[in-house]
């Protein structure tokens, strides 16, 4: 595949001195629609494939398998002359991360903003365009292997889609959210995303039942098993399964023959890193002992559960006057979560509490309640 516009209108990319140029253009006119094709499935991180970048009228494929130099996508995201635009972006940003060493700064998810311009909670890339263009997008390359080379016109295509319209897309939902005062909070919004959403341990929803001991155990099995994950580049499930950390935790074996009686405890794992799990257990229940970890927050109670229903009302109203999707402003989990601190309950304020919805007045509505 050669480096020149094709009659599709996207231009595949695949040498340093190329990417240079697309993106010293890029920046010259001061936004880009960006997105990524991955494969994550015999992976820890996620193995990038390929990127998508494109401005009215313009759309490039970089091919990250065999561009060499970063450095100037690494200077395109961190621009604060540029904004980036990305959709339901939170897999790109590990992509990045992973890639790049970096997540773009001065950006917009415009999953975020439609929430914000009352267009929908969770809205897809495919609704977006829609809504906005009456285009509907096909799915044909949903599954593509995106690893393969070369990429089939048609993947090229589908790629580019995902770009193109996005790039015609944010020039009116800017206008729409400049009209509404609500642009900055868009930014703010997508700003606060952060890799990794509520860590490992929020998968184990019965951790909460366990003793301190047993929940000081479950924390260091599982900061375990991520570094190794990490340093193999392996799922974690590989490494070993959620089932067996649990049951670790809870029964705290002492001999590589109570390893064994673990259930979906793997022999390979016994022989290879039998002597460290059993190390690693040893060190937590020793400091557990010494320092006992704090509790996990319980399951809400039916006062804070009732409290939470309460302050939907009023929350909703905030919204209409706000003409805001409701979830964008106050997630419902949060909501509970507001509900459990107004009744006295000691909690973990999350950050979006400090944040641009604060701004709105969402905070006072549970001390008024409470």
């Amino acid at each position: 595949m050669v480096n020149k516009p094709l009659e599709n209108g996207w231009v595949w990319v695949d040498s340093n001195d190329r990417v240079a140029q697309v993106c010293e253009e890029i920046t010259s006119q001061g936004v880009v629609a960006v997105d990524t094709e991955f494969r994550r499935r015999d992976t820890f991180f996620p193995q990038i494939a390929l990127m998508q970048l494109a401005t009215t009228g313009h759309c490039w494929l970089l091919d990250p398998l065999v561009i060499s130099d970063v450095a100037p996508i690494r200077q395109l995201l961190l621009s604060p002359n540029v904004v980036k635009v990305l959709h339901s972006a939170s897999e790109d940003l590990e992509v990045f991360a992973h890639w790049l060493g970096v997540t773009p700064e001065r950006w917009v998810d415009t999953q975020k903003a439609a929430a914000m311009l009352n267009l929908g909670f969770g809205l897809s890339y495919r609704a977006l365009i829609e809504q906005f263009l009456g285009i509907e997008l096909a799915k044909d390359e949903t599954n593509s292997d995106w690893l393969a080379r070369p990429l089939s016109a048609s993947q090229c295509d589908y790629a580019a889609a995902d770009v193109t319209f996005l790039a015609a897309c944010w020039p009116m939902m800017e206008q729409m959210a400049a009209q509404r005062g609500v642009l900055d909070w868009i930014h703010l919004e997508s700003a606060a995303q952060t890799i990794g959403g509520k860590g490992p341990l929020a998968k184990f929803k019965s951790a909460w039942k366990l003793a301190p001991t047993e929940l000081a155990m479950l924390r260091a099995l599982i900061d375990w098993r991520e570094n190794h994950a990490r340093q193999k580049d392996k799922p974690r499930s590989w490494v070993l399964a959620d089932k067996a950390l649990l049951e670790l935790a809870r029964r705290m074996p002492e001999s590589s023959y109570q390893l064994a009686d673990i259930d979906g405890m793997p022999s390979s794992m016994i022989r290879r890193h039998g002597k460290a799990l059993l190390d690693v257990i040893s060190k937590a229940r020793e400091e557990a002992e010494r320092t006992p970890p704090p509790p996990l927050l319980k399951p809400a109670s039916s006062s804070a559960r009732a409290l939470a229903k309460q302050l939907a009302a009023p929350l909703q109203t905030l919204a209409d006057e706000l003409v805001m999707n409701v979830e964008i402003l106050m997630p419902g989990r949060e909501l509970e979560l507001m509900a459990r601190e107004a009744l006295g309950e000691s909690i973990e304020v999350p950050n979006s509490w400090t944040g641009w919805a604060c701004r709105c007045g969402c905070w006072p509505y549970a001390k008024d309640y409470g």
